[in-house]
C-alpha cells in the first residue's frame, strides 16, 4: 500500500503542477501557494468537524517543525524559480531524495543498502536527462536556494515519519501543515501587493490546486508515514514523469532521445527499489 500511496501522491502533485502552470499568466507564485494551503486547510477542517476528531495532540511541536520545514521547502523551492531556469529549479529540488539517504546515515544512523542508493543517484540521473537543466555563471545564489530546497523536502518527509512513528493521524500532519503555508501565501501574496481577482475559470484552476495539493499531501503522509523512507522518496521520482506526459497531452510538447531514456532511468530505478523494499530490512540499534 505505501507504494501504491506514493504513486497516487505523485500523480496528484503533478495534477497540481498543470494547475499552478495553467493559471501562472494570471496569478503569481505566493497566491498558488496560499490556494494550495488555503483550500487543503478548509478540506481538511470539513474532514475533521465530520468526523468529531480532535486538534489536541501531545506533539504540537512535532506538527510546528514539520509545518515550518515543510514551508521552508515551499518558500526556497518558489524563490529558486524566480531566480533560475524552471528545469533547473525543479532538477536542484529533487536532490531530497539524496539528501535524506545522507540525513538517515549521518544523523539517524541508519544504514543504507549500496543498491539503494545506487538506484537513488540513477533515478537523479534520469531527472537530468529529462529535465536537462542548465545554469548561467550568475545564477550560483539560485542554485544554493535550490538546493535548500532539496535539503527542507528531506527534513520535511523525514519529519512526516516521525509523526507515523508517534502515532499521529495523517489528517492531523496534513492539517497543522496546510494551515501554516496558507499562512505563508497569505503574508508572502500582500507582500508582493495583494490578491488577483479569480474569475470563473481561475477558480477552478486554484480549487484543483487546492483539491490535488490536499490529495497529494495525505497520499504522500501515508506513504512516507507508513513505507520505507528511501524507497518512498526514489518513487517520488515519478512526479516528473507524470508531469512530462502532461506536457504532452496538453501542450504538446515534444520529448528529445535524451528525455525518454531519462524517463526509462527513473523507471528503473523505481523498480530496483521496489524490489529491494521486499527484502527485510537491517536491524537498527534504538537510540
Amino acid at each position: 500500500m505505501p507504494i501504491f500511496w506514493i504513486l497516487l501522491a505523485s500523480l496528484a502533485f503533478a495534477c497540481m503542477g498543470v494547475c499552478i502552470k495553467l493559471a501562472s499568466a494570471d496569478i503569481m507564485a505566493a497566491e498558488a501557494v496560499f490556494y494550495r494551503g488555503v483550500i487543503a486547510w478548509l478540506l481538511s477542517q470539513a474532514y475533521v468537524v465530520l468526523q468529531g476528531h480532535t486538534l489536541r495532540t501531545p506533539h504540537l511541536r512535532a506538527h510546528l517543525l514539520r509545518a515550518g520545514v515543510g514551508c521552508c521547502g515551499m518558500g526556497t523551492y518558489f524563490s529558486a524559480i524566480t531566480m533560475i531556469p524552471l528545469a533547473t529549479a525543479v532538477t536542484l529540488a529533487y536532490t531530497s531524495p539524496l539528501f535524506m539517504a545522507l540525513i538517515l546515515w549521518l544523523w539517524y544512523r541508519e544504514p543504507v543498502r549500496p543498491m539503494t542508493a545506487a538506484a537513488l543517484v540513477l533515478g537523479f540521473g534520469g531527472i537530468v536527462l529529462l529535465l536537462h537543466p542548465t545554469l548561467a555563471h550568475n545564477q550560483w545564489l539560485g542554485a544554493g536556494v535550490g538546493l535548500g530546497a532539496g535539503v527542507f523536502a528531506a527534513l520535511a518527509v523525514l519529519n512526516v515519519r516521525k509523526l507515523g512513528q508517534l502515532g499521529e493521524p495523517e489528517w492531523r500532519t496534513v492539517y497543522y501543515f496546510s494551515a501554516c503555508s496558507a499562512l505563508l501565501g497569505l503574508v508572502w501574496t500582500l507582500a508582493q501587493g495583494g490578491f488577483h481577482p479569480l474569475t470563473g475559470r481561475l477558480a477552478w484552476l486554484a480549487l484543483g490546486m487546492g483539491g490535488f495539493g490536499f490529495i497529494g499531501q495525505i497520499t504522500m503522509t501515508l506513504a512516507f508515514g507508513r513505507g520505507r523512507p528511501l524507497t518512498m522518496a526514489n518513487l517520488s521520482y515519478s512526479t516528473v514523469v507524470f508531469a512530462s506526459l502532461f506536457g504532452i497531452f496538453f501542450w504538446g510538447e515534444v520529448l528529445p532521445p535524451q528525455a525518454w531514456l531519462g524517463m526509462g532511468l527513473i523507471l528503473l530505478s523505481s523498480m530496483v527499489t521496489t524490489a529491494l523494499s521486499r527484502r527485510p530490512p537491517a536491524p537498527v540499534e534504538p537510540d
